[in-house]
This record gives C-alpha cells, structure tokens and sequence, in this order.
C-alpha cells in the first residue's frame, strides 16, 4: 500500500522561508557593512551615531517584527477559510464555497464550485429520469389492478389474487430499484434531514393505516437530530423501518436517536413477537422473508440496507427491550 509521507503545513514553509530570508538580509548587510569600513575611515563614526538611539532602534525592531508575524499571519487565513468552507460544504450547510481568495487560490474555489454545479445539474437530471420512470410504471400496473377487480367480479377469484400478487410484486420491485437510483443520486449531492420532522410525518400517516390495530408510535428523537443527506432518502428508510414495526408491533412502537462519534444512532423498536436471531441477517437481504406466508416481497429492509451504505452508514437488527425486533441505523451526522 502506497503512504504519502507527511508534508510540512503552509504556515511552517512560511514561516521557515521568512526565518532564511532574514537570516541571508542580516548576513548581506553585515558583508556590506564590512566593505564599506575597510574602505571608509569615518564609517564607524556615521555608523555609531546612526545606532547610538537604543530606544527608536528597539520600537522599530519591535514594530518590523510584529508586522511581520501578521502578514505570515494574514498569508494563511484564506487557506483556514478554504478548509472551514469546505468542512460546511460537505456536511451540507453550504452548496458552494463562498468567500473572495487570494489570486494563486481563486480559480481553483471556482473550478471547484463549477464541478459542484455541474454535479449537482447531473443529479437533478438523474432523479428526474427516476421520476419519468416511476410515473410511466404508475398507468400500466393500475390498469392491471382494474383487471384483477375484473376477474375477481367476474367470479375468477384465485385468478385475481394472483394477478394482485405479481402486481404488488412488480411494484415493491420498481420501487426497490428506484429508491436505490434515487439514493445513488442523492448520496452525491449535499443536504441536511431533520430526523424527528420525518418519524412525526411518517408517524401521521402510519397511525391512519393501522387505525384498526391501535399502534402507537413514541417519537423520542430530539429536535437537533441532522443526517447528512436528502430528505426523500431519509423517509423512505425510516418509512420502511415504521412500517414493518408497526406491522408486527401488539401495541407500541419507541423512536430514539443518539449521537456515537461523527454518526447519529436511530434505534426502532417494537413490542411485537420479535425476530429469530438466526433470521436477521436473512431479512435484510433482497427478497429475504422471516415468514412466508405473511404478505410482501422482502425489499423493505435490502431497500434500508441498501440506501444506508450509499450514504456510509448501516443497518443492524437486535432484540428489543419490549421483547419485540429492535432496528439500529447509523447514518453520518
């Protein structure tokens, strides 16, 4: 493996070149000096007069010195700027990297920020064609649903239901592959998402598809609790968590967040039946199912596992305090 080997900062090179440049004035004025007494008898006299005043000699020394460290100083700042701009760039507080830069570092901040646009336009384009796609996949599998209520009136009922079932099937796999389209696309570009905003959206809409159960769902998550990344990303990975939570919960689903390091720790527990450990990693694998009677595809939590390491986290599954499955997702902060 290939190791660079450490280099010396901007600021050490400066401040290292300043030290040789003074060094190599003070020896040519002395080289000077000394030519010009040998050569002049009366020069030790003018020279003694000139340097005779300690106290100016000692300000204007002090004064050359000072000013001196400030401009080092000063030199640096717009590199300490870049890296700040660049730090807020990529955790996603800023698109761009703003701010005016000496000559030698300005083409480099707008090559840079026209690199971030043109990604940026790329992505866009990206997500729109994911878009176009699931839109046009919308008509053909609603008509196909039409079919299935037809054959269904018309007396044909396992006929229905297995057209209703290769639907559903077509459509959990349509959403599958664009969701990891869409992560792929959202994972380049920069954003911040508001976990507790997403659980109390998905939490709304979660209560009225399981009014008849009476699931609830504790949002525990703290207001200051930010991932890096877009926000679609983020509901479809909590939605998918909630949503099989909610399905296999008796009565109650808790939502918590914890910062560990650099990553923000999403736990998702339910007070359900639980999960085998010997299943766990089979369910979060593509077309993995714990019980195969129950309804669905098994995309859910490879759509979770998948959208999680596009964006440098993961997923683990482990038992709950209630008793039921407890889902950990670990997203950067």
């Amino acid at each position: 493996m290939n190791r660079t080997s450490p280099r010396m900062s901007l600021r050490a090179r400066l401040l290292l070149g300043a030290i040789l440049w003074t060094f190599g004035l003070f020896t040519a004025i002395a080289i000077v000096m000394t030519f010009v007494i040998r050569n002049s008898p009366r020069a030790p006299q003018v020279f003694h007069h000139i340097f005779s005043f300690h106290l100016p000699g000692v300000l204007f020394a002090v004064v050359c010195l000072i000013g001196g460290f400030m401009l080092v100083r000063r030199g640096v700042s717009p590199i300490r700027q870049l890296r700040a701009r660049l730090g807020d760039v990529h955790a996603g507080r800023q698109p761009r990297v703003d701010g005016a830069y000496p000559s030698e570092v300005q083409p480099l901040v707008d090559d840079l920020n026209a690199l971030l646009e043109q990604r940026e336009q790329m992505v866009a384009r990206a997500q729109a064609k994911a878009g176009d796609l699931a839109h046009g996949l919308k008509t053909p599998l609603a008509v196909l649903i039409n079919e299935a209520a037809r054959l269904e009136a018309a007396g044909h009922a396992d006929l229905a239901v297995t057209l209703r079932e290769q639907v559903e099937r077509m459509r959990r796999q349509a959403e599958y592959h664009l969701a990891q389209a869409r992560a792929a696309a959202g994972s380049e570009t920069l954003g911040r998402a508001p976990v507790r905003d997403t659980v109390e959206a998905l939490a709304r809409t979660l209560h009225r598809l399981h009014a008849g159960r009476g699931v609830t769902i504790d949002n525990r998550v703290p207001p200051d609790a930010v991932v890096r990344g877009q926000r679609p990303d983020l509901d479809e990975m909590l939605g998918n968590l909630l949503d099989n939570a909610c399905k296999w919960a008796s009565s109650r689903v808790i939502v918590t967040s914890a910062i560990d390091g650099g990553e923000i720790v999403i736990t998702v527990d339910d007070d359900g039946p639980g999960l085998d450990p010997s299943k766990r990693d089979l369910v979060l694998e593509r077309g993995g199912r714990a019980d195969e009677a129950s309804p669905g595809t098994g995309l859910g939590l490879a759509i979770v596992r998948e959208i999680a390491r596009l964006h440098g986290g993961s997923i683990a599954l482990d038992r709950a305090p209630q008793g039921g499955l407890r889902a950990v997702l670990r997203l950067p902060q």
